[in-house]
């Protein structure tokens, strides 16, 4: 669709202007007689949309705003004035929330006013808005969602801070090895010269020394091309998706990431299936929040399944990427007709087995980076050793 800035004249032959969503002129001219408003002139709008979308605390701190200035008796527009003028806020969030407010007064629905914005708003955020706008519960389905973006960072920060220390080691190692080949290697070199042969380890270790020492840019301009090339395979679709299908089925990771997948997915379908929303529009919304392309392409055939007549429940049981505990508890929602606070509760449970099968898998990394570590650490241990030992050896046997 379409954003026109049009002109117009209203019942009392008042002449008007404002922006309005339509998907041509004359879809605009009918949609303003409803109005009761004859349209004089229209040009398309180049809005200014946010190619970045806000992070998930941005979203929560937002819609908990909003609810809550709502929720007080606050008018919307005074709701995203304030918001606009928050000195808490970065720049960025301030002018986009001026520009919605801009388009508000100009009559244009909150949900179309964040569409207009690009990919600032997750689809999600917006359907359940304007889910919100025809039942005039605004301010509560904002707190809701406030909950649910305020979950969701949680869970993304504990994922970031259970890798922190794996992190911390890897890049230890990559710096203590780089320091070993490109300074203290070379101090033996003088030494091994005088050596008739050398083992096999020294002299592998002595060549990536050398190479490190004279060639270091290569390393970067390896690690860059690499870098380019494993982005641009990750973009391909296909390959996405063989990647994504792959990731579920390794051994520790993949239960990991199925339970993740089957939290977010269940408290998003929860959010949607609770505002009213028809399933299969809950199901269209819910499949693009999950974060793997080898799940959301599966939702075709639910989506046809429940059309076809089949229970959500059994629909759901068919994707591989779930756990079974899913297809389990909605069963038991349709049965009882308590859907939405049954798919609350499995994401609730979902979020907690995730917390610890991630303390589970930290607790298996870190020790494989260390042992890691310690093998290469004593490889060149070992390879720098080993002559000397050898030729100490030679010296004892000529005495």
């Amino acid at each position: 669709m379409e954003h026109y800035k049009y002109k117009a004249k209203d019942e009392n032959g008042k002449t008007i202007s404002g922006v309005m969503q339509a998907l041509d002129e004359i879809d605009l001219h009918n949609r303003l007689k409803k109005e009761g408003k004859l349209l004089i002139s229209a040009k398309a709008d180049e809005v200014k949309v946010h190619s970045r979308r806000f992070k998930s605390n941005v979203l929560s701190e937002f819609c908990r705003n909003l609810g809550e200035l709502i929720g007080s008796g606050v008018t919307l527009y005074r709701a995203l004035k304030i918001l606009s003028e928050d000195e808490s806020a970065k720049p960025k969030e301030r002018e986009m929330y001026a520009a919605i407010n801009k388009q508000v007064l100009a009559g244009v629905a909150l949900s179309d006013a964040m569409e207009m914005q690009g990919d600032a708003f997750p689809p999600l955020l917006i359907n359940m808005f304007r889910s919100s706008e025809s039942s005039g519960n605004l301010d509560k389905v904002a707190l809701q969602m406030s909950n649910y973006y305020d979950k969701d960072y949680r869970l993304t920060q504990k994922v970031k801070s259970s890798m922190t220390y794996p992190k911390i080691l890897c890049v230890l190692i990559v710096v203590v090895v780089a320091v070993i080949m490109g300074y203290v290697i070379p101090q033996f070199q003088s030494l091994f010269a005088t050596m008739e042969s050398l083992p096999l380890a020294t002299s592998v270790l002595l060549a990536i020394s050398n190479f490190v020492k004279k060639r270091w840019y290569v390393l970067i301009i390896g690690a860059f091309i690499l870098y380019v090339f494993l982005k641009t395979l990750f973009a391909i679709p296909a390959f996405r998706i063989k990647w994504d299908k792959m990731e579920l089925h390794l051994p520790k990771i993949g239960y990991l990431k199925k339970v993740i997948y089957t939290a977010r997915f269940a408290r998003t379908l929860s959010s949607l299936y609770a505002s009213g929303l028809p399933i299969i529009n809950c199901l269209q919304i819910a499949r693009t929040t999950i974060g793997n392309s080898y799940i959301e392409m599966q939702f075709e055939q639910v989506i046809a399944d429940i059309r076809s007549g089949q229970n959500l429940s059994e629909a759901i049981e068919k994707v591989d990427g779930f756990t079974k505990k899913l297809s389990s508890t909605i069963m038991v929602g349709e049965e009882t007709g308590t859907l939405d606070r049954m798919l609350l509760s499995v994401a609730n449970q979902m979020e907690y087995d995730s917390e610890a099968a991630l303390n589970r898998l930290v607790s298996y990394l870190e020790p494989v980076m260390i042992v890691v570590m310690a093998v290469v650490v004593g490889f060149i241990i070992i390879a720098v050793i080993q002559p000397i030992y050898g030729s100490y050896e030679s010296i004892a046997i000529s005495y």
